[in-house]
């Protein structure tokens, strides 16, 4: 039934008249400087990357002449020639091989040992989790002597494993502090509801746990394989043979190698450095989102 049967005619007429002001007024813009400091720091994040990847099509003569200049004429020969490399693709292969592992570790690990902190009651649970929340403040650059000592003792040096297995380990805080809350917020009256359906605790945790935390899951494996498709350090201090180089190590080495070259080393790091670039533009809702229910969580 329409507004009007209820208000006179003269409220109907106001109030239809009031809709259509706020429909026909202009949408009001926030202050300007607020605008200009943003587009300030977008342009501060967004040049050095166009910069690379512009620069892998110049050549050398173009960049020396011009550094802050466009290609002319445009040059594909630079990228041709690395995606032509049987090394890149090596380094591609151990850098995917490396972030997936990490990824499915830090996810399956990260989601057993979330549901039981926020599903479950028992002693020393609130020690545990601020164990986890203690990983946050030790970064692995803290820890790399000693890591590496260990890993050494493990017989791992210059083995994939030695990488995978510490960037779980150092991925896991981060995954725990995030998916608890979602896990949190499950109401326990559906685990009863299941419960007394039949549904086991891995079946209530395989059924209903994993579709409900989906968005906190989806955030801590895009973090996670953009962090291992990234991490330099570990790998330079862990892998000694090329065979076995991840491509953050493969840029260094080849810039090395073709110190003189600027627009090849240029084109090695654009194509080096998109797979990550190009998942968190994918997925950055969902990061946002995620996060977003954390907090609230």
């Amino acid at each position: 039934m329409s507004t009007s049967t209820y208000l006179p005619r003269s409220s109907a007429a106001r109030a239809k008249k009031r809709g259509s002001g706020d429909a026909e007024r202009p949408h009001k813009w926030g202050n300007p400087i607020t605008y200009l400091v943003a587009l300030l720091f977008i342009a501060a994040c967004i040049a050095p990357v166009l910069y690379i990847v512009v620069g892998g099509f110049r050549t050398n003569a173009q960049i020396s002449t011009s550094p802050a200049g466009l290609p002319h004429p445009w040059v594909f020969s630079n990228y041709t020639n690395v995606l032509s490399s049987s090394t890149f693709w090596g380094e591609f292969g151990n850098s995917l091989v490396v972030a997936l592992a990490c990824t499915v570790g830090v996810v399956v690990l990260g989601l057993m040992v979330s549901f039981v902190l926020a599903r479950y009651d028992f002693k020393l649970k609130g020690a545990m989790y601020s164990l986890f929340a203690a990983g946050l403040m030790f970064p692995m650059v803290i820890a790399i002597t000693p890591l590496y000592i260990v890993i050494k003792d493990l017989g791992l040096i210059d083995n994939l494993a030695g990488i995978i297995i510490p960037e779980i380990a150092f991925g896991l805080p981060t995954t725990i502090i995030i998916l608890v809350p979602f896990l949190r917020a499950i109401p326990k009256e559906l685990e009863e509801a299941a419960s007394l359906d039949g549904t086991s605790r891995i079946g209530f945790f395989v059924r209903m746990v994993l579709p409900l935390s989906l968005p906190g899951v989806a955030t801590v494996g895009i973090l996670t394989f953009i962090g291992s498709w990234n991490n330099y350090v570990l790998p330079l201090y862990i892998l000694n043979s090329q065979a076995n180089y991840t491509l953050p190590l493969g840029v260094q080495q080849f810039s090395s190698q073709y110190s003189e070259d600027t627009a090849k080393v240029l084109a090695f790091t654009s194509l080096a450095m998109l797979p990550a670039l190009i998942f968190f533009s994918i997925f950055q809702k969902r990061i946002v989102g995620g996060l977003t229910g954390a907090v609230k969580g």
